[in-house]
């Protein structure tokens, strides 16, 4: 078959899959999931990207890895795979420079006390691969990292630097997809540092990618050629953007609710996934509805970001119940 031939890849992001042994539970969760993963393994895609968050709770609970392998492996294609902060821990939260308990929204999600660690990273690349990769399949280049990781000195940060700098030299291709699990940006690169301890400016924060980090990442995709730019964690959709030649394609989940939905009259609250059609011209992007976007249902547990300590397991519907870690 010839490399320049039309073919079809996959993209999905925020499936979230739980389990009614932890502290909390979202059932309808796993249900859409449910439906998109059937739709999934009928598509005639020769690949799938995964954009993190398979988990609900993996950055506490090393079953989740176990439950969503098992549940990635039942596809008939390759899958390939980057983490979420619900599967590794969050960006790293500092309050004058200190790491602080501190809860901006007064929600119990306190950042700082779940910041990601290079040991969960590790334990996550032992079941998925490693966090950051770069292949290349029909003449197409598809590159996956966990940008959160900037800024934060871990040993997964230097990594992440040597790949994306390393790009550019890499043999040619006809296109380059990359694919991040934080948005790079809420509207434009060149936004400020959105200040965390602010409320009105948490929620941006919370969801893209700090300066000068921002900058030095978007620099080096431009300079590596990616045409295509998926990234997840908000939950909603947005049309895609062209900013310096790079689609921006900001997408919706595959199970978990909507986020800043109300900010944008265009957003896409469905739970779903991304077909994309190559050909030698282009990639084209179709966001495929999942069939069951069935409303919440028997959920227990809180939001956000609880400390493991005020976690109650008590309340877990299924025996036993999952060990904190």
């Amino acid at each position: 078959m010839s490399d320049h031939a039309a073919w079809t890849f996959l993209h999905v992001n925020d499936s979230h899959l739980g389990t009614p042994r932890s502290y909390r539970f979202r059932p309808a969760i796993n249900r859409r999931w449910a439906a998109i993963k059937q739709q999934i393994a009928a598509e005639p895609a020769e690949l799938l990207l995964h954009g993190g968050d398979l988990t609900r709770d993996g950055d506490t609970h090393e079953f989740e890895y176990q439950q969503a392998r098992e549940d990635l492996d039942s596809l008939p294609m390759p899958v390939h795979i980057i983490p979420g902060n619900m599967d590794v821990g969050n960006k790293h939260a500092h309050v004058n420079g200190v790491k602080d308990r501190w809860d901006p929204q007064g929600l119990g999600w306190h950042d700082p006390d779940l910041n990601m660690t290079a040991e969960r990273l590790n334990l996550f690349a032992s079941y998925f691969g490693p966090i950051h990769w770069t292949f290349t399949y029909r003449d197409v280049r598809f590159t996956g990292f966990y940008a959160a990781v900037a800024g934060t000195g871990l040993p997964q940060e230097q990594r992440l630097w040597r790949l994306l700098e390393r790009l550019p030299q890499l043999p040619s291709v006809r296109h380059h997809v990359a694919v991040m699990h934080y948005w790079p940006f809420m509207e434009q690169p060149d936004e400020p540092a959105w200040d965390l301890t602010r409320g009105d400016q948490y929620d941006n924060w919370y969801f893209s990618i700090d300066p000068p980090h921002r900058q030095r990442l978007w620099g080096l995709l431009r300079q590596a050629g990616v045409g295509w730019l998926f990234c997840g964690h908000v939950h909603t959709g947005r049309p895609a953007q062209c900013v310096d030649g790079i689609q921006v394609l900001r997408t919706p989940a595959a199970g978990n609710t909507a986020q800043l939905a109300e900010r944008w009259a265009d957003a896409d609250t469905r739970f779903g996934y991304q077909r994309c059609r190559v050909s030698a011209e282009t990639i084209d992007v179709e966001f495929v509805a999942g069939n069951d976007q069935c409303a919440e249902f028997g959920t227990f547990g809180p939001l956000g970001h609880p400390p493991v300590e005020e976690r109650d397991y008590s309340v877990a519907t299924e025996q036993p119940p999952l060990e904190p870690q």
